[in-house]
């Protein structure tokens, strides 16, 4: 349940059918730019899943059936991943489709990540899902290791190591737009221009430094981070004040809570709702940014 991987409560790992979902932290200094690595195998109860973006990388390695990964916007790209796929830096929700038992293992950049992970160009492959073992040459060596393994803290561990030993924090502008997606992630909300200022940049500038480092604007990302926010706020057990969580999140009102919430999760915010209770009915666990289809 790939979901599980890339919603804000990724040390999750109850469901009431047979899924075993496990996530680690990796400590700094590779903490910078790995949010979590995780490990997963199981069938699950749906056909498809939509996950809402986080503003991160994902790699993930397919270690049984295949696994169809597919993003709609700004291009519309799809992988039968029977290796890995790779999705780029997205401020769209991706689906993903498994064609069977999932098992795999699972890297979530943050949203500085995409290069000091897998040493690429984060433009190049922004709004992209790109099979895994052709994008990062690394992934091939580290896959074919995984399958001589059978235990999955060992896997983690693997993962782990090479992280580890490969990362690249070099880069001048990483410590910059670093700070500024803190800023972000404390208040969405916050002017651009402010939050150029605390950092000691121009508007402009750091602009231009996150799309070098981030390949999304910071007017994007913050959008991003609202909605996140706005989804970790609802209560799905209950009646949901949008008008509260609008005025709180700083929409000015409705119709356009509802266009962004529509833009990041594929589906309106009454659908959100609607999957997350029939989702949760079923004694599974809460997952902000998840919409499951069923069978």
């Amino acid at each position: 349940m790939l979901a599980l991987a890339g919603c804000r409560l990724a040390g999750v790992s109850s469901t009431p059918f047979d899924f075993d979902y496990r996530a680690r932290e990796i400590g700094q200094p590779v903490r910078r730019a790995v949010a979590s690595i995780w490990y997963a195998r199981g069938t699950v109860p749906y056909r498809r899943e939509r996950i809402a973006p986080t503003g991160s990388t994902v790699a993930v390695f397919v270690l049984g059936d295949p696994i169809v990964a597919s993003q709609t916007w700004p291009r519309a790209t799809s992988v039968r991943a029977t290796e890995g796929f790779l999705i780029g830096p997205h401020d769209r929700s991706v689906i993903n489709e498994p064609a069977g038992e999932t098992v795999a293992v699972g890297i979530i950049t943050t949203a500085v990540g995409c290069r000091p992970v897998f040493g690429l160009e984060p433009t190049r492959i922004a709004g992209q899902v790109l099979d895994l073992v052709e994008s990062w040459p690394a992934a091939r060596d580290i896959r074919a290791s995984l399958l001589r393994l059978t235990d999955p803290e060992e896997m983690l561990d693997l993962v782990a190591g090479h992280l580890t030993a490969n990362i690249d924090l070099t880069d001048p502008g990483l410590d910059r737009c670093e700070r500024a997606v803190a800023l972000l992630g404390d208040d969405p909300t916050l002017p651009i221009a402010s939050i150029a200022r605390t950092v000691g940049v121009s508007h402009g500038h750091l602009d231009r430094e996150f799309a070098r480092i981030v390949a999304l604007s910071p007017r994007r990302l913050a959008r991003l981070l609202r909605v996140q926010r706005l989804l970790e706020g609802i209560d799905a057990h209950g009646a949901v004040a949008w008008a509260s969580l609008a005025a709180d999140l700083g929409w000015s009102d409705q119709s356009h809570l509802i266009r962004d919430v529509r833009r990041h999760t594929g589906v309106s915010p009454s659908w959100y709702v609607a999957a997350q209770r029939a989702w949760i009915s079923q004694g599974s666990p809460a997952l902000a940014g998840f919409v499951p289809e069923p069978m």
